[in-house]
């Protein structure tokens, strides 16, 4: 598998909602949304937005034409805390544990570097253990556990917060 990573472009819109929408209806309770994905329009208008937006980035991870995974980027606008931005990230169920999600966390942290941002954070849910092991296994460390975070399907989770200290260029582990 050759998966190649890339800046999201607008005509990714279609199938990046359809992925959004599927690892949402997952058993495994992955997304927030269990209704699916923002709309196309909604996502093409983000995605042209970003080429106005430097405090922002989408990438996506594409294997022989098929967009296999997402992830988000956004700075924090507030002047004391602009060295944060916050991510999110989502793979095809048929493409895990191979290896992307580390590539896109790779090119997560090149972003951050080239834009100023020493801290990586990011909120999982407690019980998605694969995805947190993926975390640690790049460096992100727990900071703390956000009880009721987030409404869910109508119930209150928790979410863990998470961080990665961006390394300064030639200080990488």
């Amino acid at each position: 598998m050759t998966v190649q990573i890339r800046a999201a472009r607008p005509e990714d819109a279609a199938t990046l909602v359809q992925l959004g929408t599927s690892v949402g209806r997952e058993d495994g309770a992955w997304l927030l949304n269990t209704n699916g994905w923002r709309s196309v329009v909604e996502e093409r208008r983000y995605l042209r937005a970003l080429k106005r937006y430097p405090h922002a980035a989408v990438f996506v991870a594409e294997d022989e034409g098929q967009l296999v995974g997402r992830l988000s980027l956004a700075r924090d606008n507030h002047p004391s805390s602009h060295h944060v931005a916050d991510l999110g990230l989502m793979i095809a169920a048929s493409h895990r544990r191979q290896g992307i999600g580390q590539a896109l966390l790779g090119q997560a942290a090149a972003w951050a570097r080239d834009a100023g941002v020493h801290k990586l954070e990011l909120h999982v849910f407690p019980w998605n253990e694969p995805a947190i092991a993926l975390y640690e296994a790049f460096g992100f460390e727990r900071e703390g556990l956000r009880r009721d975070h987030y409404r869910r399907d109508g119930e209150y989770v928790d979410a863990i917060l998470m961080a990665y200290r961006v390394p300064a260029l030639g200080d990488e582990m």
